[in-house]
């Protein structure tokens, strides 16, 4: 079976994050299993004369993004090349898994896909739900909300998503919904600190989404009892955000605590992770962070939000602390100060640690979402081949 994945953007600094980390590992995922899946995207911010043919490994076609809409950032980019080599590429696919966005890239080639009716799956990543923005409000009447009902199988991370995502369609029914969690491939377990001061870490975008203020903010409480405490940002700095963070830090007293370090790749991440006490993700609406999920993975205690998607995951087993966060509450970073502070004390973090490798090993394995996600494309073609012209009615999947 041959699978294009079609998603937004790759850079060498990984600036679209989650959806194109994502992308890959089931790419790379099917690979393994004997099938057959390229990444198609724009390629940006490459040196070279000629983009990547492969990205981690994974078979690519990279075509050069045009930034026709700057003010749009990632949403007003494109490649004219690209949707002139869609056609031909989408017959070439037993199934379209298009990783679906508001954008001019992604949006068009499921809007191809289905007007040429070809199997069509869409993995939202909790970035489709209603808005009030009038511009994206005109892109879901152009054609969002007819790529979702023409779908064969609409992916989503957790029930809410769901909910979200159908709630651009009502009342009209969308294509029939699966859940499919993010996975990652398992980890040998990170070795204790061994005298080295204690270092939290935030490995992301650095864009208001994520809140990283929260985070430098929290660097305060943590100092009052562990005074040689180092702080660690990491990730590429697509919000413009990273000299206010060293900016605040310095304002707040702590500057000499914080390091930024910009972009890292997924070697020099897992490589960070291991090297650090607590991850801290402050983002409110992250559907199912994969930075949370990596950190997981080798055995690192995580602090994340109680709206986060991976949440209930990290309450139940034990691997981490969740604090209560709204946009613009001053507690925020005192909240999260103190979830840190719980999780440097050496018994709290040797139990958390243990708690959430096990957790991502029996829980989020790359290897069990892949068999989840062949099984749906196994779903979505015997109900075309059976179905032929007429469309089964949708079944609901919880």
């Amino acid at each position: 079976m041959k699978a294009l994945h079609i998603v937004t953007l790759h850079t060498p600094t990984h600036d679209f994050g989650g959806p194109t980390r994502v992308a890959l590992n089931l790419c790379r995922g099917l690979r393994a299993q004997g099938d057959q899946a390229v990444l198609v995207a724009l390629g940006d911010g490459f040196q070279e004369k000629r983009l990547p043919r492969s990205v981690d490994g994974v078979p690519a076609r990279l075509f050069q993004a045009r930034h026709v809409l700057p003010r749009f950032e990632v949403s007003g980019i494109t490649s004219p090349a690209l949707l002139a080599a869609a056609p031909r590429m989408l017959r070439s696919a037993d199934v379209v898994h298009v990783h679906l966005m508001r954008d001019l890239v992604t949006l068009p080639v499921a809007m191809l896909a289905a007007r040429m009716g070809r199997p069509l799956v869409l993995q939202t990543h909790g970035m489709i739900d209603p808005t009030q923005n009038r511009v994206a409000q005109a892109v879901d009447v152009l054609g969002l909300r007819r790529v979702l009902k023409k779908a064969d199988a609409v992916l989503h991370l957790t029930p809410r998503e769901r909910e979200l995502t159908e709630a651009v369609v009502a009342p009209e029914p969308m294509g029939p919904a699966y859940r499919l969690v993010n996975g990652v491939t398992p980890q040998p377990m990170r070795a204790p600190g061994d005298g080295r001061p204690p270092t939290v870490l935030y490995c992301a975008r650095v864009q208001e989404g994520k809140r990283p203020q929260d985070f430098v903010g929290a660097i305060p409480t943590v100092l009052e009892k562990y005074p040689d405490a180092r702080f660690v940002l990491a990730g590429p700095d697509t919000g413009a955000l990273a000299g206010d963070m060293l900016a605040l830090a310095g304002s707040l007293g702590v500057g000499h605590a914080l390091e930024y370090i910009g972009a890292l790749d997924h070697a020099g991440v897992l490589e960070r992770l291991r090297s650090c006490d607590v991850y801290v993700l402050p983002s409110i609406k992250d559907a199912f962070s994969v930075s949370v999920l990596e950190a997981l993975s080798v055995g690192l205690p995580v602090v994340v939000t109680r709206t986060s998607g991976l949440a209930p995951d990290v309450a139940a087993a034990g691997a981490g602390r969740l604090v209560d966060s709204a946009p613009d509450d001053p507690d925020n970073a005192v909240r999260i100060g103190r979830a840190v502070l719980e999780l440097l004390d050496p018994a709290a973090n040797a139990a958390a640690s243990r708690a959430a490798w096990r957790l991502a090993r029996d829980s989020f394995t790359l290897d069990a979402v892949i068999g989840s996600l062949r099984e749906t494309y196994a779903t979505v073609l015997r109900d075309r081949f059976t179905a032929g012209p007429v469309r089964p009615t949708p079944t609901r999947v919880p």
